[in-house]
């Protein structure tokens, strides 16, 4: 337990006062409606004087699943004002993954948006365990609906009963390599996330910021960010590439977060050309790397306005490639992860968590105030991740001279193949700079000969047909014969995590089905 004199305010507290500020600009907009600042003070005063009527002890835990839409994000700070956890569901989870986070939460309140979710809602509702309380925006069938309570609690006005020490957030980890893990965070570590934001990330002055990835996730930081600096929240429900441009055009967005893939559909889509992206200032990208063709085509058609973020589930934001380091003169940049945050020290360190020399590899490892203070109920896991007065993120990299990060791959997913350390990240960086491969992603397969085999699994540009031996080419050339793909699988699309990241458990289980090697 920490001083309190020596904490950034509650998240949620920093919210009210960001309200306060311009009572009668729009924080939110979606298809058909908007709410102002006041509107969502009152709103987030209503449904707090709700959840405070039930008596809940202090830290319990209140899942959400809901898509993009402001009342629900409103039910989120009104949980944390009463001294209750968020654990955000992923809307493009499993129905065993959201009911895993639910029971290993130990949740017992549930949010459903139920005008998306009404079904799987259901489901869950009736298979969790431990659950007091349901609410739904929206008749559903089950539960209370929250929308109706609301309108019955009459005005109240908000207040922060939290302190520096209670949890505010348990955020679940993608779980590509293994299960996923609870991040566990109290006030204390989470306050001060909007700021390093605002330090590091190049936000417009008056933002106009379009969420189209889940605000249950990284989309969701920017949002405070956002309403500090008196702009307006645009919410879609999902990543439609024809509404997406048009909310552009018309709303004179200059704000917004895509991950890659979004942005190869838009690059792709007819209606690029003929939409107004003048507004644009910033566009942020993260979750995988980007192609650098890819990339330097959308600085071409679209602005030189994109910017790079890297963290973690137990770490965000850490790292930022800003606008002026994506010069398609100077590509080289465009493999890194950027540059540390002001508000984060980072180190690449050996495995004895000795600072290694410039242009070696290591393990990224983090300090900052916003570290996760634990992950939830497995002490054993938190142990080798917090060690030694640093968060090792599993992340091998190196460092040039000034201090930009290159990644060279997970710790978990380099390949041992004929006695070599190979990560596959070099290998994908190496293919992706070809014009024809849209997507790439390599792993190690099993191999009599080489006990792994550099394997490479390439989504073709549409159109074009890439030559299976002119790729192997290219990586020897740049690589050495060691790195170069013993094998090429060309198909449609990869398999992709919620969060939009290439899932290579997946890719690495086709493969390994039957062997000793773990998946994941």
């Amino acid at each position: 337990m920490g001083d309190p004199l020596y904490t950034f305010p509650a998240v949620c507290e920093q919210t009210l006062r960001a309200l306060a500020r311009y009572p009668t600009r729009i924080a939110f907009s979606w298809p058909g409606g908007s709410i102002t600042y006041q509107g969502a003070t009152d709103l987030i005063g209503r449904i707090q004087s709700v959840f405070v009527r039930l008596g809940l002890q202090p830290g319990t835990r209140v899942a959400f699943l809901t898509a993009n839409r402001a009342d629900t994000w409103c039910a989120g700070v009104a949980a944390q004002l009463s001294r209750l956890a968020i654990t955000w569901l992923h809307p493009l989870g499993s129905l065993d993954d959201q009911l895993f986070q639910i029971e290993d939460s130990e949740a017992q309140m549930l949010v459903v948006d139920a005008a998306t979710f009404r079904d799987r809602g259901g489901e869950l509702a009736a298979r969790a365990s431990g659950l007091k309380a349901v609410f739904t925006l929206g008749a559903a069938g089950y539960g209370a609906d929250l929308l109706q309570a609301v309108e019955g609690a009459g005005n109240a006005t908000p207040r922060c009963l939290a302190g520096p020490d209670d949890i505010a957030t348990l955020n679940y980890t993608g779980g590509t390599t293994g299960k996923s893990k609870g991040a566990l965070r109290t006030h204390r570590e989470y306050g001060g996330f909007a700021n390093a934001i605002l330090a590091d990330f190049e936000i417009p002055e008056t933002p106009s910021y379009l969420t189209v990835a889940p605000i249950s996730h990284v989309a969701g930081t920017k949002v405070l960010p956002t309403l500090m600096r008196g702009g307006t929240v645009h919410m879609l429900k999902g990543f439609d590439p024809e509404a997406v441009l048009s909310t552009i055009q018309r709303e004179r967005i200059n704000f917004t977060l895509f991950v890659p893939t979004m942005i190869y559909v838009l690059l792709d889509h007819p209606s690029l050309p003929k939409t107004d992206m003048s507004s644009l200032e910033l566009l942020l990208y993260g979750a995988s790397p980007m192609s650098p063709s890819r990339l330097v085509e959308g600085i071409e058609r679209i602005g030189p306005v994109f910017s790079q973020l890297y963290g973690q589930t137990e770490c965000y934001p850490a790292s930022v490639l800003r606008k002026a380091d994506h010069d398609p003169k100077n590509p080289e940049l465009f493999l890194s992860c950027g540059f540390p945050i002001a508000a984060c020290q980072m180190k690449v360190l050996d495995d004895d968590d000795q600072e290694v020399a410039t242009g070696e590899s290591g393990e990224i490892c983090i300090r900052a105030t916003h570290v996760m203070a634990e992950y939830w109920k497995r002490p054993e896991q938190t142990a080798e991740t917090l060690k030694n007065g640093w968060l090792h993120t599993g992340d091998i990299a190196k460092a040039d001279e000034r201090g930009y990060m290159y990644i060279l791959d997970r710790k978990k997913d380099m390949i041992v193949s004929g006695g070599f350390n190979i990560f596959p990240r070099e290998v994908e960086d190496v293919l992706s700079t070809h014009t024809d491969v849209a997507m790439v992603a390599v792993v190690g397969v099993p191999d009599d000969k080489w006990g792994e085999a550099v394997t490479a699994i390439v989504v073709a540009r549409a159109g074009t047909q890439p030559n299976e031996q002119t790729l192997i080419e290219l990586v020897k050339q740049r690589k050495g014969s060691a790195h170069a793909p013993k094998h090429i699988k060309f198909v449609k699309e990869l398999p992709m995590t919620g969060v939009g990241k290439v899932d290579k458990k997946a890719l690495r289980a086709s493969f390994w089905a039957g062997r000793e090697r773990m998946v994941g």
